[in-house]
């Protein structure tokens, strides 16, 4: 967890065009590994997950990525994470896609607004443009990842 976060504060550095960054791959798979442990093992575990990941991902963050980067992932990150906990859990008896797409779906928008708007406003940087293009991504990769959850959750809990 905590090298997901490290490698998107850095990715999210290098915009791809005006609209996105490569972060934008790199950190949904921290929903991913959140929401596995949470249908594995529960709820506990995956807030224990992203508070290690936090605490560790943040310190590597405040050496690695500016300071101001580090600052606005770290909040995102954890206020994100433990929403996606909630609302997975909430869904958890729901049809087996539900609560790991909508629990990232939702975390994925507050993440993304609190993200760029600590990281970017007042830089000049075209923020808005960019958090755009990285909740597009994000929700596109809430989808992408389902399969690959279905198939390591099976495995985990069989």
């Amino acid at each position: 967890m905590s090298g997901i976060v490290l490698l998107s504060n850095i990715l999210v550095q290098y915009p791809i065009n005006p609209w996105l960054t490569w972060g934008a791959f790199s950190y949904p798979v921290a929903y991913f590994v959140t929401d596995v442990c949470n249908r594995a093992a529960g709820p506990s575990l995956a807030r224990r997950v992203a508070w290690i990941g936090f605490g560790v991902g943040l310190i590597l963050s405040a050496i690695l990525a500016p300071p101001r980067i580090a600052a606005a992932s770290g909040t995102a990150f954890i206020v994100s994470q433990l929403l996606d906990v909630a609302i997975f859990n909430r869904l958890r008896a729901a049809s087996w896609w539900k609560a790991p797409f909508f629990g990232s779906a939702t975390a994925s928008i507050i993440d993304t607004a609190l993200f760029f708007s600590l990281a970017f406003a007042g830089t000049g940087e075209s923020w808005l443009h960019l958090a755009t293009g990285d909740l597009a991504v994000k929700l596109f990769m809430a989808l992408a990842l389902l399969p690959p959850y279905r198939l390591l959750v099976k495995r985990l809990t069989a």
